[in-house]
């Protein structure tokens, strides 16, 4: 009887490979060779995928830029859905609104100067000389740790301890890259200052550009999508302002409630500057889980102004403020707003921080809400096929 290893093979039992092959010209093909045809490939598949390597180049050299360019956005969808909500009440114009809005703001910020701004400069000179003295207290709490002694101790090996005015090599002065360090971190801060404010002057330019005409604009990025999805691309642009406006609208009535509470708890506990210190918390609240930390280390700061146990109310105040905002307040506000998941919302600030530092940190929240919204239209619906609830268009007169 045959084993079935040796029947020979038949046109029926051989597999298909696709590719066919001819054992009397090939001399490989009785050895089970396969045989690719290599034909010339199209000029315009290798310019397509240089076009993409371009891209992607000029978008990661352009990343700040973009970045800019997306703060801009949220900026202009902040000042445009605000100046249409005073229209609906006072019937003026939405290209008025915005300058009303913008100049709301400035005179909000202009009598928080006026108001604080002595003291703020005030209590700074005092946080500033209260610093020795507080740097005596940790030198002396070292010294009588053994730990202390140790950290000391490796450092003075080293050189870069000054112990009881004097420097590890017994010099009786300061070190001679003192007045040098002490400059370049001088200089460095104030050209940090001096980028940072003509950024946000070029974002808010940007931004009441996009604010008083966005029409323009949404229209011309339609253009670059093909005729037959450009109905398509348009409902995902408005889904997309629509999540973006209620993601702002969340996190600005979440900074108003810990502004709020930070404000009145620092002015109960007797902490100068209450009002300032807590428009800080709330301003840096919009930034996940790193934002509190900001926030609460000028009140500490300040508070130590004050002593050792006026700053360990203050820190047990913000854990009380953030701990509340995290588990009641904001899972309120989610319910309405465009809420992301906690797990996705921390993968992106640690995704977008290691790309893009701390711009990337800045906007990590509503990039998420974006990618969320492309994720689930053009992937999950456009390729994937499932059905996902059609998003509800929000009333307004953008146009």
């Amino acid at each position: 009887m045959p084993l079935a290893s040796d029947r020979p093979d038949t046109e029926q039992d051989r597999p298909h490979s696709g590719v066919h092959v001819d054992a009397e010209t090939d001399p490989d093909a009785a050895e089970g060779a396969i045989k690719v045809s290599r034909g010339p490939v199209p000029l315009a598949t290798i310019l397509t995928v240089f076009a993409i390597a371009i891209a992607l180049v000029v978008v990661w050299k352009l990343s700040f830029v973009m970045l800019m360019g997306f703060a801009g956005v949220l900026l202009a969808i902040a000042l445009r859905n605000s100046a249409i909500f005073i229209a609906r009440f006072t019937g003026i114009p939405p290209t008025v609104g915005v300058f009303l809005v913008l100049g709301l703001v400035l005179l909000a910020v202009a009598a928080l100067i006026a108001n604080a701004g002595p003291e703020i400069a005030q209590q700074m000179r005092q946080l500033i000389n209260a610093i020795p003295k507080a740097w005596t207290q940790v030198t002396q709490w070292l010294s009588n740790s053994t730990i202390g002694n140790l950290l000391i101790n490796q450092m003075s090996e080293s050189g870069n301890v000054v112990r009881d005015g004097a420097s590890a090599s017994g010099a009786s002065g300061p070190p001679a890259g003192t007045f040098n360090g002490i400059f370049g971190f001088v200089r460095g801060t104030l050209n940090a200052a001096t980028g940072g404010i003509a950024n946000l002057v070029l974002i808010v330019t940007v931004a009441i550009f996009l604010a008083i005409n966005p029409g323009p604009y949404i229209q011309g990025a339609l253009l670059l999508v093909p005729v037959p999805r450009r109905e398509r691309a348009a409902a995902i642009v408005q889904e997309l302002g629509d999540k973006l406006w209620s993601w702002l609208a969340g996190q600005a009535l979440d900074m108003l409630v810990v502004a709020t509470l930070s404000g009145l708890g620092l002015w109960l506990l007797g902490i100068p500057l209450a009002l300032a210190l807590g428009i800080i918390a709330g301003l840096t609240n919009v930034i996940p889980y790193i934002g509190p930390f900001l926030g609460g280390a000028p009140a500490v700061l300040f508070a130590l102004t004050q002593g050792p146990r006026d700053a360990i109310n203050v820190l047990v105040l913000f854990i009380v403020i953030q701990q509340l905002e995290g588990n009641v307040i904001m899972p309120l506000i989610q319910r309405r707003a465009a809420g992301l998941p906690p797990v996705m919302t921390i993968f992106g600030v640690i995704g977008f921080g290691v790309l893009f530092g701390l711009p990337g940190i800045l906007v990590a929240a509503p990039l998420m809400v974006v990618a969320m919204v492309l994720v689930q239209r053009l992937y999950i619906e456009g390729v994937l096929g499932d059905d996902l609830p059609a998003h509800k268009p929000e009333k307004s007169d953008a146009a």
